[in-house]
């Protein structure tokens, strides 16, 4: 039977799923769980058996790409005629066939794809100038208010108690709204949230609506549910109009988009509002290598708060893979530089460039690992943004500074000139303005700065062919001419390439290979982050990050933005960097001093990177970097080390662990202090066996080395 083929290849969880019975049900589904197989699979049984129909289901999602996905895997499945659509594709459909029915006979208003223009109008009646950055965050604020079902009148009451960061006061936002509001219906259109409402109003207030929606659908699937918003779940509500028959599936530990109005209350409360509800949990991950899996779990292992209380332990079911690489570099330059070598190195031995991702907090850090990636001649597309030169206020600051050059004596810092052009544009480097979009456009200036920064520092004299050396030029003009050089580079196509992305962009993918970059306490959790529910949303954003990774996963940062700035510490969501940094955990008794031995930093010889693992302290180099292992020494310590432990009557590793062997062959060290700073080698063990390991170096045969030990 067709149904019985729809069970085949299930896990236990999986199959509790396709054959739970109608009525409320509940999927809690950790990344690379399959739930998209699981909700799929469900609505195919359930038709194949012949319990519901197809043309009676609606499944439901939050982007087109998802839907498209549901009903490719449904067709497949034999399940056609399934509805599988997003909230507003949904909504739109049902508004446009009962228009003439609820609007006398009118079609539906033209809807607008965006608000800016229209909040732009609405900001100067209120008094406020707004430039498109400024409409633009005042658009999120209606947004988010319009989704939380909250009126302008109630905005600054409602803002306060979400702790809300609006561009204006609350109260000059409230009057922007309404004069909004205002503008929208003098011009006969409505934009999506309206659309929405619409639906809503239909189904409430209109019976006969509310009976032939109702008739057509009677089973529906939520997908995501931890994303919807408060005027969705009542558009959920609406269409379901008291029946039970719904499926919804989410993971709290993936809610990262509450400042858009999102809300996983509804899935944390599913099951105490529906007491027939079945919970299943999804833990088997099959995305990702245990050793990812192991990571993401330590990381929000550490939650708190509403979303913690549905936590998953995801359980790898992959095969065993190389181990997460935490490394941190002297500032971001040292960073992208050493992300987009690893980069190079992966696309040479086999890992295709479209299977690499480069993730980030926020949108303005791109343009580091662009140059840096554009340097090694590593293609890359970024995704969700514009690349950092074709950004509108990026393009308008080096017009700026253009301009600039005619006007600035040339005996001005190089520096000073910068900051002083961009001025010119409005930007100060003092705080950064609240408003999500002015703070990011605030931060990709402040990245032009960071640019001259290292531009002044870098070295005074190029080398010109073998004749000698000149000065390099550090003026505004010259800067000017590296940024063109820059914009330039950074223009060639690339179709498939490594993809530089947003932590928030990047949730629903996934690749071979991720590289976590710049997570610093202020950069990940961004300093904007300042209630518990805030960090806790900053926690789960590292979360989907680490989950992303199917086979291999890189976290770093730069212990300073450029060279010689304040040192920042290390994110305090990664549970790894918090054992070798006792201090610095948050919450931590800072009366205690601090084991200097286990908080001393170790840095690769090769390379630099510093080192976190046991084993790569040990080797003093990252598994990654070469290895100068000098084989014949590495035998002859592994016969004395035995013969040791034999005398001893001791296992050998009491002796010495076999990574300290390595190291030692490795390392070679020749006197005392080249052999304490080897990890795990202490005063002890050199008083114990430092002449025999010394004499071993130096070419002593295991016999005559033995003959060494305890002589100090």
């Amino acid at each position: 039977m067709l149904s019985d083929a729809v069970l085949a290849g299930l896990d236990p969880e999986q199959r509790t799923v396709v054959t739970a019975p109608a009525g409320p049900v509940c999927i809690l589904a950790g990344a690379g769980t399959g739930k998209t197989r699981a909700i799929t699979h469900r609505i195919a049984y359930r038709t194949l058996t012949g319990e519901i129909s197809p043309r009676h289901v609606l499944a439901v999602t939050f982007t087109a790409r998802a839907a498209a996905e549901m009903r490719a895997r449904l067709g497949s499945l034999g399940a056609t005629g399934v509805q599988a659509r997003t909230f507003h594709a949904a909504a739109l459909r049902q508004l446009r066939y009962f228009a003439p029915r609820l609007l006398d006979g009118r079609s539906v208003p033209d809807l607008i794809e965006s608000k800016v223009r229209l909040v732009g109008l609405a900001a100067a009646r209120a008094g406020l100038r707004a430039d498109r950055t400024g409409a633009r965050d005042l658009a999120g604020e209606i947004e988010w208010a319009k989704s939380s079902l909250v009126e302008p009148g109630e905005y600054a009451v409602a803002a306060t108690k979400a702790h809300r960061e609006p561009p204006h006061e609350p109260a000059k936002v409230a009057e922007v709204f309404a004069a909004y509001e205002t503008l929208k219906r003098r011009q006969g259109v409505i934009d999506f949230e309206d659309m929405l409402r619409a639906v809503v109003w239909g189904i409430e207030e209109h019976p006969d609506v509310a009976d032939e929606i109702r008739a057509q659908y009677r089973h529906f699937v939520v997908d995501e549910y931890q994303d919807v918003n408060p005027l969705q779940q009542r558009l959920l509500d609406a269409w379901l109009g008291g029946r039970d028959d719904l499926t919804v599936v989410g993971d709290a530990s993936q809610t990262i988009y509450s400042f858009t109005g999102a809300t996983s209350a509804y899935l944390i409360d599913f099951a105490r509002q529906r007491r027939e509800a079945v919970v299943i949990r999804l833990v088997r991950d099959y995305r990702s290598t245990p050793q990812v899996v192991g990571l993401a779990n330590a990381v929000i292992r550490q939650a708190r708060g509403n979303e913690a209380r549905l936590r998953l332990e995801l359980v790898g079911q992959r095969p065993s893979g190389a181990e997460p690489e935490l490394k941190i570099f002297p500032d971001e330059a040292a960073e992208a530089a050493a992300v987009a070598r690893r980069c190079r190195e992966l696309i040479a031995t086999g890992t295709p460039a479209s299977e690499i991702a480069v993730l980030f907090r926020i949108n303005a850090q791109s343009e580091v690992y662009e140059e840096a990636l554009a340097e090694a001649e590593v293609p890359y597309l970024v995704r969700g943004a514009e690349r950092f030169f074709e950004r509108p206020e990026v393009r308008q600051a080096m017009i700026a500074m253009r301009a600039a050059v005619r006007s600035t004596p040339g005996e001005t810092p190089l520096v000073i000139a910068v900051v002083e052009a961009l001025a010119a544009t409005g930007w100060s480097r003092e705080q950064p303005p609240p408003g999500g979009a002015a703070r990011e456009q605030w931060e990709a200036l402040a990245a032009l700065v960071t640019l001259a920064e290292e531009y002044a520092k870098a070295p005074a004299l190029e080398p010109i062919g073998q004749a000698g050396a000149v000065q390099r030029d550090v003026t505004l003009s010259a800067f000017n001419e590296e940024l063109a050089r820059r914009a330039d580079q950074q223009h060639a196509p690339t179709v498939a390439g490594v993809t530089l992305a947003s932590l928030h962009s990047a949730k629903g993918l996934e690749w071979d290979a991720v590289f976590l970059v710049g997570l610093a306490d202020g950069t990940l959790p961004t300093t904007y982050a300042k209630t518990p529910e805030q960090l806790e949303e900053e926690r789960r954003l590292l979360y989907v990050g680490v989950t992303r990774a199917r086979e291999w996963l890189w976290l770093s940062y730069g212990q300073t933005r450029s060279g010689g700035g304040r040192a920042r510490r290390p994110c305090r969501f990664l549970p790894q960097l918090e054992r070798h940094s006792p201090t610095e955990r948050a919450g931590a008794d800072r009366s205690r001093k601090p084991d200097r031995r286990r908080s001393q930093v170790s840095s690769c010889r090769i390379c630099g990177a510093t080192l976190l693992g046991g084993a790569d302290r040990k080797l003093g180099r990252c598994p990654t970097c070469p290895s100068d292992l000098d084989q014949d020494l590495l035998d002859r310590l592994t016969d004395w080390r035995g013969q040791t432990a034999a005398g001893l009557k001791v296992p050998a590793y009491v002796v010495f662990t076999d990574a300290t062997l390595v190291a030692l062959a490795e390392r070679r060290p020749a006197g005392p202090p080249e052999l304490l700073a080897i990890a795990g080698i202490g005063p002890r063990k050199l008083g114990q066996y430092g002449a025999a390991v010394f004499a071993l170096v130096a070419g002593a045969t295991p016999d005559e080395a033995s003959s060494k030990n305890f002589e100090n």
